[in-house]
């Protein structure tokens, strides 16, 4: 996968089905779009990880989250996509519950796939992870949505409160892909995180014809009609004929 064009940044979330909504998909006409929303606590990183993977860099400080979209074009197994990144505000917890504003559940629900973002300095952004990703199923029912979890600031060991192993733990138990990385020092394993939703979600949008061939191929041909039988009806057909002609 390589960036291809520049950063843009839409300041506001626009509203699911409006006219903004559809215009801030770039590209060609008919490239199809991968939207990934990034979720997780205040002060994990969010913003740092989003603008590691699309520009490369890194940048220590960053003005509060505004709920920024970021829109790039990637390549993934040879074909362009149009992708959409989804910075979100930080979640708060009150009374042993999430506090989701509802820009924040129309990120999810617009999201084809989903970052959830903790810091190993952090315990409490840890304790999220459960409560986040049974939130982001809800709001998803029926349908199995990617997800990967992003163990950050994994150079901080001497600050650290969380050991990753506990994060591998969970994520296993939640069906998801786990990466712990280091925005500041490494772009790989940043790469890699986006990289893996960026193709399953490519995988999941394309439709499957297998099925369809085979249902067809099951259906029989019809047969071809043979040709000697249909010479000796014709005979048949012919003799009836003449003794009708010459009994008469």
């Amino acid at each position: 996968m390589r960036l291809i064009q520049n950063m843009c940044t839409i300041a506001e979330y626009p509203a699911q089905g409006s006219a903004a909504a559809s215009d801030c998909c770039v590209g060609a006409a008919g490239r199809r779009l991968v939207k990934i929303a990034v979720v997780g606590a205040s002060g994990v990183g969010k913003t740092a990880l989003v603008v590691r993977f699309l520009t490369k860099r890194f940048i220590g400080d960053y003005e509060r989250n505004a709920g920024n979209l970021y829109t790039r074009q990637v390549q993934i197994e040879g074909e362009t996509l149009a992708i959409q990144v989804q910075d979100t505000p930080g979640i708060q917890v009150h009374e042993n519950s999430l506090s989701c504003s509802e820009q924040l559940n129309r990120c999810i629900r617009w999201a084809d796939a989903v970052v959830i973002v903790f810091s190993i300095t952090d315990y409490k952004s840890y304790e999220l992870i459960s409560q986040l990703h049974q939130h982001v199923q809800q709001l998803h029912l029926g349908t199995r949505l990617p997800v990967v979890v992003v163990a950050n600031k994994a150079d901080l060991l001497h600050i650290k409160q969380v050991d990753p192993q506990l994060g591998l733990q969970l994520a296993s138990m939640l069906g998801c892909s786990f990466y712990e990385v280091s925005v500041s020092e490494n772009y790989s394993d940043v790469y890699s995180a986006f990289h893996v939703l960026c193709k399953e979600v490519s995988h999941k949008q394309q439709p499957s014809s297998t099925p369809e061939k085979r249902r067809t191929s099951l259906i029989p041909r019809p047969k071809s009609p043979n040709m000697q039988d249909l010479k000796r009806r014709f005979k048949q057909a012919l003799s009836a004929k003449v003794r009708t002609v010459t009994s008469v």
